[in-house]
């Protein structure tokens, strides 16, 4: 993987760079639909690529190695060949999966030991074993295996659980380097940053992934609980630390002010549930703030879902009609309201991208972040 950081923001520490890997191209800033179990909710492949405009999406290796299972996506060459996704593609750790969704888990040195959100059935994850599972996914960009502990941790156990992370890092990442690829192309690894809300243990953090020289670098942790202040102050304090030459994924973020902020704070890589989750749910993001589309106000407003055309489906479909797709339970209204939202994500980071290079980003920063918090 090759990294190029072309602009960087003469008012802030926003940046516009370019990754290259093995199936193609990302411009930085990005978002990155999440693809869970090898789908994007709700939204086929054809829009991804041409109505949405994506150029990554992520994959979880929990979910996958749970169902489909290894020897299956070993069977199909990898994860690309599989979902039928020519493009490049990120694979969570799984690492927060573990924590959150496994009642009955239980860490150690050697890894964490938990029960299937499925069956039951009881697996153990280390460092090693999460790398050979990415290995067989054929990902372009694989994560280390971490703890990421809940934003309100107390200060020794938010100590313990990144000095666990850091010694799961050194294992996986002698892994990664032992281990050779399965189909023909180059992987990538990211370490990630924990450390919770405390700025001590985030410089630790940053300063020994950082130490590892990885192609880039990832910040956990955040988004789960903590103050939103509390969070900008963290990617602050981390960004002073990680390499300017490498990109900086920040993980499960977020809203859409929350990533306009974090790449004024030098942010590159972004990824999140909330556009594809809350559109199911009636919730669509515009350029002129947040619509619940159940609402009755849009019973018979026939205009366009955003008046900017954020999106393709901004020209398709009026805000009256969607009202009546959800009012009526049909399948169609959360396919549209996806579509949606993650084309609008995809135009904002594209729009933050464009203003970095030509130097306006500030102000029009300032201009969308007055607008993205309303509700119409």
């Amino acid at each position: 993987m090759k990294f190029t950081l072309l602009q960087t923001d003469l008012k802030s520490n926003a940046r516009a760079g370019l990754i290259e890997t093995a199936h193609g191209k990302v411009e930085t800033p990005i978002f990155m639909p999440v693809g869970t179990v090898a789908s994007v909710k709700a939204v086929h492949f054809h829009e991804l690529k041409e109505d949405i405009q994506a150029q990554i999406i992520l994959g979880n290796t929990y979910h996958l190695y749970l169902r489909p299972g290894l020897e299956i996506l070993e069977q199909a060459g990898g994860l690309h060949p599989f979902m039928g996704w020519d493009r490049p593609i990120l694979t969570d750790s799984g690492g927060f999966q573990v924590f959150s969704l496994s009642a009955n888990r239980k860490l150690t040195e050697e890894g964490a030991y938990f029960s299937s959100h499925i069956d039951g059935s009881r697996h153990l994850f280390t460092p090693e074993k999460v790398v050979d599972i990415q290995r067989v996914m054929g990902s372009d960009i694989m994560m280390a295996f971490d703890e990421c502990p809940p934003g309100d941790a107390p200060y020794d156990y938010a100590k313990k659980s990144m000095e666990l992370t850091h010694q799961w890092l050194t294992r996986a990442h002698k892994r990664f380097q032992e281990t050779e690829v399965k189909y023909g192309y180059s992987q990538s690894f990211f370490p990630i940053v924990q450390g919770c809300v405390y700025p001590d243990l985030r410089k630790q953090s940053a300063d020994y992934i950082a130490s590892v020289g990885a192609d880039g670098n990832a910040i956990g942790g955040l988004a789960v609980g903590e103050p939103v202040e509390k969070m900008y102050e963290m990617i602050e304090v981390v960004n002073e630390i990680l390499p300017q030459d490498k990109p900086r994924y920040l993980m499960g973020v977020g809203t859409p002010i929350n990533i306009l902020e974090s790449i004024e704070r030098g942010v590159d890589m972004f990824d999140c549930v909330m556009p594809t989750r809350n559109g199911r749910n009636g919730m669509l993001f515009t350029s002129e703030g947040i619509m619940n589309m159940r609402n009755e106000k849009w019973k018979n407003d026939f205009s366009p879902l955003d008046p900017n055309g954020t999106s393709y489906v901004d020209h398709a479909y009026t805000k009256a009609y969607l009202r009546h797709l959800f009012i009526s339970k049909e399948l169609l209204a959360m396919q549209i309201a996806s579509v949606h939202n993650l084309a609008f994500y995809l135009w904002l980071v594209k729009e933050a991208r464009q203003h970095i290079l030509s130097g306006t980003f500030a102000s029009w920063k300032r201009d969308m972040v007055s607008r993205l918090g309303r509700r119409l």
